[in-house]
């Protein structure tokens, strides 16, 4: 099998241990009509340290079979959506701490006038 490389989005992880589903689209033409159509298909992949959330984009490529139905493994991560929101919380927690909190001013009492 010669090697092949896709680029996908994971939609099925942490239902299966070091195995995500990758789903890969692909645009086709009509042969009669000529309109863009897009194919899809799922790779089952295997993902050594568990790493890979839903909603990732991956690059997958073929390796000898790992088990009946996964052929593929993680090449790469592209860009994962949950992890960059997880670090923006971080960064904004990181400066909430770094800076220091304003006192509230102290209110005045007014001097009472005595009748």
């Amino acid at each position: 099998m010669p090697p092949m490389a896709f680029t996908g989005l994971v939609t099925k992880a942490g239902c299966m241990n070091k195995t995500v589903t990758v789903t890969v689209s692909r645009f086709v033409l009509h042969p009669r009509v000529g309109k863009r159509l897009e194919k899809t298909k799922k790779y089952l992949t295997h993902d050594e340290h568990n790493q890979l959330r839903q909603g990732d984009s991956v690059l997958i490529r073929n390796c000898p079979p790992i088990s009946a139905r996964k052929r593929f493994t993680l090449e790469r991560v592209l860009r994962s959506p949950e992890r960059e929101r997880e670090l923006a919380h971080q960064q904004t927690a990181n400066q909430a701490a770094d800076t220091p909190a304003t006192p509230v001013a102290e209110t005045q009492s007014r001097p009472e006038a005595s009748l």
